[in-house]
């Protein structure tokens, strides 16, 4: 299974960690991105392009620190990736998913977030990554959304991968943990959250 394009699974072949407590929103979103758009990635991993505001200095994993924090201030202000405004967040909460589901929509794309309590929806999960669209989800505890990963491949046998944004690497969801519903993101094993295209 191929994520993305060449530069893409070059790119996520490194390990990137999130630069702090409060940015695993705004780091899959960058991934997410990063898997749509192979210039981006291009950017991430050289660091060769004069984009205005973006760091092409020091290594893939510094540029990727740099963009992730960037776009975490991007991401939680008044006015969202599509343009319209949007309830500002505390950078210390982290991200909301309607802020996820704002960048996302940034493309030819229209996303949603909705609740999973359930569980992950699956099978539109699969459908959405089969078709090249990247979905953020939210887990936690029992009592909170804590952590965003991001599925960006589906297995053949049913597993999901997923860019989980603390180790910086991706991961894969076994049928098995899926169908069981409890997920392996250390404390944070329940999902809250998922955000889709429409």
């Amino acid at each position: 299974m191929r994520i993305g394009g060449p530069e893409a699974a070059r790119l996520l072949a490194q390990r990137l960690p999130q630069p702090d407590d409060f940015s695993c929103g705004a780091a899959s979103s960058v991934v997410a991105r990063v898997v749509r758009d192979e210039g981006y990635a291009a950017l991430l991993l050289e660091g060769s392009a004069t984009v205005p505001g973006f760091a092409t200095v020091g290594t893939a994993l510094d540029r990727f620190r740099s963009e992730t924090l960037a776009m975490h201030r991007r991401i939680i202000g008044p006015v969202a990736a599509t343009g319209g405004l949007q309830m500002p967040w505390p950078s210390k909460l982290g991200t909301p998913p309607w802020a996820v589901a704002n960048q996302l929509s940034a493309g030819s794309v229209r996303y949603r977030w909705r609740p999973a309590l359930g569980g992950l929806p699956v099978s539109a999960i699969r459908s959405a990554v089969l078709a090249g669209h990247p979905a953020a989800a939210y887990v936690g505890n029992l009592w909170s959304p804590r952590h965003v990963v991001l599925v960006v491949g589906a297995e053949d046998d049913g597993g999901l991968a997923v860019f989980d944004p603390w180790p910086g690497q991706v991961v894969t969801l076994t049928p098995s943990q899926l169908a069981q519903g409890s997920l392996p993101f250390g404390r944070w094993n329940r999902a809250w959250f998922v955000v889709l295209p429409e």
